[in-house]
């Protein structure tokens, strides 16, 4: 047996299951088009990634102890923007671990902030950031930490 048939014998394999899904032309489109924005094979794989996204997302607003990162982009010139992140970083001392600014063009700035804590109140932070007039961009990843 060679090493690549021992180790797939150990690995589960799951089942996949087939099912029909009636979409509308235009959300067709849309799916077609994440589809291929994001590299995947097949609708299957775009539908598949999607749905364990949100079911991890929803996970996450329950109490678990989770660690990851903000990521915010923004222009740099925009003094408003980062006293207002100064301000809202403030009141969630307790679970931010580090902050980071890096100069990425002559115009964008992109503010890392390391995170640990209970998942909803991560993702109330991320809301608040992400959502500062003047955000180009945001968005929180997370992973289970507990």
């Amino acid at each position: 047996m060679s090493l690549l048939n021992y180790i797939v014998s150990f690995v589960p394999v799951m089942a996949l299951k087939r099912f029909g899904v009636s979409l509308e032309s235009e959300l067709l489109e849309d799916l077609d088009q994440y589809t291929s924005d994001n590299g995947f094979a097949n609708r299957s794989q775009a539908i598949r990634f999607l749905v364990e996204k949100n079911v991890t997302e929803q996970k996450w607003q329950c109490n678990h102890i989770v660690a990851g990162t903000i990521i915010i982009m923004y222009e740099q010139d925009k003094k408003e923007v980062t006293s207002r992140i100064a301000s809202i970083q403030q009141r969630y001392t307790d679970v931010i671990l580090s902050s980071s600014q890096y100069y990425i063009s002559k115009i964008f700035c992109m503010h890392v902030v390391a995170v640990m804590g209970e998942a909803f109140h991560l993702t109330e932070l991320s809301d608040r950031l992400t959502t500062i007039k003047g955000i180009k961009h945001g968005k929180l990843v997370m992973s289970r930490a507990d």
